[in-house]
């Protein structure tokens, strides 16, 4: 089974693990959910903080 990274460094989805795992966020199944990485972390820790203001 074919995994998938998003590696931070260089915003580019890899198809296996290629660099560093410092770099990398995964893995996720689809190159599709490697390529929104980013934007479920930024979704979650939104609404971590929405909670955190709301005590």
């Amino acid at each position: 089974m074919t995994e998938y990274f998003y590696n931070t460094r260089t915003n580019q989805v890899e198809e296996g693990r290629q660099s560093d795992w410092s770099q990398l966020m995964g893995p996720y199944a689809t190159r599709e959910e490697a390529a929104q990485a980013l934007e479920k972390a930024r979704a979650r820790n939104d609404a971590w903080d929405a909670q955190d203001e709301q005590g």
